[in-house]
């Protein structure tokens, strides 16, 4: 989930001010989305409702306003006055629908809650005839939570939701990587894998024995075992061709049996979804090795409570998280603050002008998949560059590998 504090990191918490949100409000006209998420609870804030509505009189007729929420605020009077504000999406954590199971993942919560909160966003919809606005949930996959997701979706949308977000979870402290249900391994260098284990099925070889079989002294190999290296040979040979990055490792230690698991129910949840007429937003299961910043490339700026402007969720604040397999220090970048310059002035600045052109030539390392990860230029406090000389920590962001998603 969105963490606020883990070892040696906390955020300090704010509420964002009326001074502040009116500096954000000259970017209107040209936004295509006003997103009210930070890492706190929107409904929270006293001022929701008002920045709602003053957002709407700046903003162009096709933008939208919307957050994610745990809809434990959400009553029938709150969601009137959400909609006649002027809200357009909503988009509801819902994670699981077993009672005694959202009772575990999200302590206080009750799934109950949800149910009332969707039924007075549906009520409210229908007796303002705001038939635009849009109800969503949002589905955290985690090995435990899996199974669940099919008949989450087909819930959601018997009770008036017409989108569904599903990401997978950020591991922020070790114990929870347990939980992570993608693999580590891009998809072009799974594919690789799996194509040559065909082959090699073919000719009754068994390369899943590659591991124990490449540390064998050479005189002790045998006919099978010098066919093992042969084809395992040939798979990087190809691979280095092709410019994929393999790490065999990760790719010897595969669970087989759940990626494929964990394919069959997220094509169960689309069947549902199309059924019910839903957008559903699914993860990838392995990383995106052909790399998007949507962040970056959508135009995306992320504001926070104290004025500073970072350009996406991954970087705007300091924590450490175990994405990749190991701990990883992440530090924020910052391109200002509204009390000191205007919005427009620090989205044209140099700084945030070449950062972004630099992202979206993806000319970085890719660090997931590297096997000497974690190095020194991405395992420190205080990030300076990466092994290919860039400024972005971009290397090591799986958002832009299609494994996190947050509403946009």
């Amino acid at each position: 989930m969105c963490v606020k504090q883990s070892d040696d990191r906390c955020i300090d918490e704010g509420d964002l001010s009326e001074e502040t949100f009116a500096r954000i409000l000259p970017a209107l006209p040209h936004a295509q989305a006003l997103i009210l998420n930070g890492v706190g609870e929107p409904l929270l804030h006293p001022k929701l409702e008002l920045f709602i509505s003053e957002a709407k009189k700046h903003m162009n007729p096709e933008g939208w306003i919307g957050f994610q929420s745990n809809g434990l605020l959400l009553d029938e009077t709150r969601a009137l006055s959400l909609l006649e504000a002027g809200l357009d999406r909503i988009c509801l954590s819902i994670d699981t629908i077993s009672p005694d199971m959202f009772k575990k993942m999200r302590a206080g919560g009750e799934l109950s809650n949800i149910d009332s909160a969707l039924n007075h966003l549906e009520a409210a919809r229908t007796s303002l005839g705001k038939t635009a606005f849009r109800i969503g949930v949002e589905f955290v996959v985690m090995r435990s939570n899996l199974k669940e997701l099919p008949a989450a979706i087909h819930w959601a949308a018997s009770r008036g939701a017409s989108f569904a977000l599903v990401t997978h979870v950020l591991p922020y402290a070790e114990e929870h990587t347990e939980e992570t249900a993608y693999s580590l391994c891009s998809d072009q260098s799974l594919k690789f894998y799996l194509n040559s284990r065909e082959q090699a099925e073919r000719e009754g070889v068994d390369i899943s024995r590659y591991p124990q079989v490449v540390w064998k002294f050479y005189k002790n190999r045998n006919h099978d075992d010098k066919k093992i290296i042969q084809h395992v040979e040939k798979m990087k040979a190809d691979a280095e061709k092709s410019g994929v990055s393999l790490d065999l490792k990760k790719l010897f230690s595969l669970d087989l049996d759940w990626l494929d698991q964990v394919s069959a129910i997220f094509e169960e949840a689309d069947k549902i979804a199309t059924e019910h007429d839903l957008d559903l937003q699914l993860p990838e299961i392995s990383l995106r090795d052909e790399r998007k910043c949507e962040f970056v490339e959508e135009g995306s700026a992320f504001v926070s409570w104290n004025g500073d402007v970072h350009p996406c969720y991954f970087l705007w604040h300091a924590y450490q998280c175990f994405a990749s397999g190991w701990r990883q220090e992440v530090q924020p970048k910052t391109f200002g603050n509204l009390s000191d310059k205007s919005i427009v002035d620090i989205w044209n600045s140099t700084n945030f002008t070449n950062f972004r052109k630099s992202v979206i030539t993806y000319d970085y390392p890719y660090c997931s998949g590297c096997g000497l990860s974690p190095c020194n230029y991405v395992q420190t406090e205080v990030f300076e560059q990466d092994c290919h000389i860039n400024e972005e920590p971009c290397g090591s962001c799986l958002w832009c590998m299609g494994i996190f998603q947050c509403l946009r």
